[in-house]
């Protein structure tokens, strides 16, 4: 399972609706478990994001649908990144040439 951390930001439709966040942020746990992605932490932010998701998922597409997913709703947009833990990174390191 791989690790990606999400970049979240309202867009002016979710702005506008940012009372309803809590309730957004459920349905998109829901969404997330039916794509097979675990959310291990769901944190909104000052500034820019407004909201920072870590989860964990098995590839690179589950975690794509699912941030298309959110996108389409209207109300966020995502910026998505991989992420790699200390072992991951040793590895990484260790091929380098």
């Amino acid at each position: 399972m791989a690790h990606y951390v999400m970049l979240v930001s309202f867009t002016d439709q979710g702005a506008r609706g940012v009372k309803d966040t809590p309730k957004r942020a459920e349905v998109f746990k829901t969404m997330a478990e039916k794509s097979g992605v675990k959310i291990h932490n769901f944190l909104w932010t000052l500034g820019q994001p407004d909201v920072v998701v870590v989860v964990e998922a098995a590839d690179d597409i589950a975690v794509t649908a699912l941030s298309l997913s959110a996108i389409a709703l209207g109300n966020v947009r995502t910026q998505t990144l991989k992420a790699f833990d200390a072992g991951q990174m040793r590895e990484i390191v260790s091929r380098m040439v």
